[in-house]
């Protein structure tokens, strides 16, 4: 049985889409070995089973530039690669200090994926000393996976590596989003609570690539009656609390996957109103067509989220940090039940075409049996 090294920044309980990504793939792959590296958010070295896959968690002492770094990392690291012999490294960028690693210890013979979720580009400063680096990780790679054909196509690090890019869309365990016992009764109280105004719902970090404050600015310019429900919290929750003079916005706070899925399925809009490249794809985007919430996004050039929802066909996006508009394309849902209706189809049906877990491992199957000639 070939030997799968997997390198997450994090693993799950941590939940960001990486490390969504990352679970997938391995517990998706039960004909490789597998095994995780990762950092841990605590100063201390730990070793987890986690659904019979063995992760271990390297203390961290200090994160720089959204950068963990860790005193055990290096020798953990080399200690697996001789110790294990592992066939493949499948590493998830960006993670830079790790990549240093990688490039002096993998041994020749060992495969190495790229799956490349960022670029680096808001650490600007950082950039300049590890672009080679960078570049070095992508000669070295025998297969570099982008989560979609807008990112890849747009990133300036992948240009002259397109020749062994490969397109693994992310996806989405559908089995979370199913209408079990109870919930269109809870459903329907959630829409009741609201005075069964149509839903406008936002869940997410409240952090500035976000963009919740140009839903909390439309917010003045839509006609139709609403209730905006916002999900989530993050730095920015003071500030945009602050920001916020209507008595239809709604802050709830974090909630529970359970209360996740009724908001979803009771929304008439998701909105998803992130205005940079630090959205890359858009998880949660897909989450909500599933569930047939009508996305409005913005614009963003070279953002998976402008292929995950197509503009006219799945839901509406306008130009970028734009509130008027984005406004203008809500009430255009709103006042149109038949055209939202459309949306809402064809969003959910997107979703079970391209973005569920089982068919990003199949990908990754195919990808790993290609690479191992089985």
């Amino acid at each position: 049985m070939k030997k799968i090294l997997h390198i997450s920044k994090y693993y799950y309980p941590y939940k960001g889409g990486t490390e969504v990504v990352c679970q997938d793939i391995a517990e998706g792959l039960p004909a490789y070995q597998n095994k995780i590296i990762c950092f841990n958010n605590e100063n201390k070295d730990k070793i987890d089973i986690i659904n019979g896959i063995e992760v271990i968690r390297c203390g961290t002492f200090i994160k720089i530039a959204s950068q963990p770094l860790s005193f055990s990392y290096f020798k953990k690291l080399k200690e697996i690669i001789q110790s294990w012999q592992p066939d493949a490294i499948h590493f998830h960028h960006p993670n830079p200090f790790v990549a240093l690693l990688i490039l002096s210890l993998i041994p020749s013979n060992t495969k190495l994926i790229v799956h490349w979720h960022l670029d680096i580009f808001k650490q600007k400063f950082l950039y300049f000393f590890i672009k080679s680096q960078e570049h070095r990780l992508l000669e070295r790679a025998n297969t570099i996976i982008v989560t979609s054909p807008n990112y890849r196509d747009n990133s300036i690090p992948l240009r002259d590596f397109i020749s062994k890019t490969i397109i693994i869309n992310n996806g989405i365990d559908i089995n979370r989003f199913k209408i079990r016992e109870g919930d269109n009764e809870h459903i329907t109280t959630l829409k009741q609570k609201y005075n069964n105004a149509p839903i406008i719902f936002f869940v997410g970090r409240h952090v500035p690539y976000k963009g919740l404050k140009y839903l909390i600015e439309a917010e003045k310019y839509i006609q139709n009656n609403c209730a905006i429900i916002i999900a989530g919290e993050g730095p920015l929750t003071p500030q945009l609390k602050q920001q916020t003079k209507s008595n239809r916005v709604f802050f709830i706070g974090k909630i529970s996957e359970d209360e996740l899925k009724c908001y979803m399925y009771a929304a008439d809009i998701f909105a998803f109103p992130s205005i940079t490249k630090n959205e890359a794809f858009g998880l949660a985007l897909a989450e909500g067509m599933f569930c047939n919430a009508v996305p409005v996004t913005f614009k963003i050039t070279g953002s998976g989220v402008n292929y995950v929802s197509l503009n006219g066909i799945t839901g509406i996006e306008v130009e970028n940090s734009n509130s008027i508009e984005y406004a203008k394309a809500i009430d255009t849902i709103l006042s149109n039940e038949e055209l939202k209706k459309q949306y809402a189809k064809a969003a959910h049906d997107r979703v079970l075409k391209l973005f569920t877990t089982s068919q990003e491992q199949i990908a990754a199957q195919n990808l790993y049996n290609k690479l191992f000639h089985k």
